[in-house]
């Protein structure tokens, strides 16, 4: 059958290689399912793929895209568990642009029957990182304290409601005030706007509190002074690294070589001393851990975080435009596109 994707083409490195065209889908594995893509969620790992830097992704023409929404339209032989007509949400391993994709069904979740396909679209890679950075490595406890940057975006959003069933006291940061009101709303107990002056602010914003875990998609200075205050026995999460990116349709080489060259350094052996950890992780991983992803989406759904927040709706004839507007960093919520 024949379906319209976002391909790169002839492969990544600019945002002008994606192009919209029609191409045939064979028919679904025997473990697999045909989903007809109704919306579509943008990531901020989006980016990097397209842009040629993501190092998990194909060096030759793919199709990007980590997560959907939409309708089983025909499944494999072996799959039991799932039939047409049902309306799902699910995660891929790349591909997601698409109106029509074929996915293993492990890889899929009924979508909630109160949730609209929009909803559906944007929960899955945000509310998964957001799990994975709190609970299972960073294996936050009741009533520690919480930095969360990016604090107004979906993951940040996911990792304050997490963070509050645990009865955190969480400060979020964010790029610009404008997006103060997004936090409020979602009961942040502290926010800081980062300026120059981010390192006095936090100190401010803890008081006399200890700062226990720091989620971090940003890298560079954010990283260096956020690891400075952290607490003895505190977890540092990267799982990004938004300061190293620029906002034109390629990289820019020089200004990424010269933030890697002023990037922050860790003495490993100074570790020990502070008695701090850093981490890292990398979403797509769990690709290739059925089991724990399935045993984190089970826990997700016990933590009933409710519906993600969406701050964009595009159709996806405008899809090129949505992820021009997440590279921007004004974005509050989720950026989610509409596949007619």
């Amino acid at each position: 059958m024949n379906r319209e994707v976002y391909r790169l083409v002839p492969k990544p490195g600019s945002m002008k290689n994606l192009k919209r065209i029609e191409e045939e889908l064979p028919a679904p594995g025997s473990d697999e399912v045909t989903v007809e893509v109704k919306a579509l969620g943008l990531n901020f790992a989006d980016i990097p793929c397209i842009q040629g830097l993501y190092k998990a992704a194909p060096k030759v023409s793919f199709i990007p895209g980590l997560e959907y929404s939409g309708i089983v339209k025909s499944t494999g032989n072996a799959v039991t568990d799932y039939k047409e007509g049902d309306k799902v949400m699910g995660i891929t391993r790349f591909g997601g642009y698409a109106s029509l994709i074929n996915i293993p069904h492990h890889y899929i979740t009924k979508l909630p029957s109160s949730w609209t396909m929009e909803e559906g679209a944007a929960y899955l890679v945000h509310a998964l990182t957001a799990y994975y950075a709190l609970v299972t490595l960073a294996d936050i406890r009741q009533g520690q304290t919480v930095l969360i940057h990016s604090a107004a975006g979906g993951v940040g959003t996911m990792a304050n409601r997490i963070a509050k069933r645990f009865n955190a006291y969480t400060i979020g940061s964010i790029g610009n005030a404008s997006k103060s009101e997004q936090l409020k709303k979602e009961g942040y107990d502290a926010f800081i706007v980062r300026t120059p002056a981010f390192r006095e602010d936090l100190k401010k914003a803890l008081g006399d509190r200890v700062l226990n875990i720091v989620l971090d998609p940003i890298g560079g200075e954010i990283f260096r002074d956020s690891f400075r205050i952290l607490g003895y026995e505190g977890r540092m999460i990267v799982y990004g690294s938004a300061s190293f990116m620029t906002h034109g349709d390629r990289p820019n080489y020089w200004k990424m070589i010269r933030k890697y060259f002023r990037r922050p350094l860790l003495d490993p052996m100074r570790l020990t001393q502070w008695n701090k950890s850093v981490m890292g992780f990398n979403l797509i991983y769990l690709y290739e851990q059925k089991e724990n992803l399935k045993k984190y989406l089970s826990r997700l759904e016990e933590l009933d975080l409710g519906k993600p927040g969406i701050g964009h709706v595009l159709p996806f004839s405008e899809l090129v435009e949505g992820v021009r507007m997440l590279q921007s960093g004004n974005t509050t919520g989720k950026v989610v596109i509409t596949v007619p």
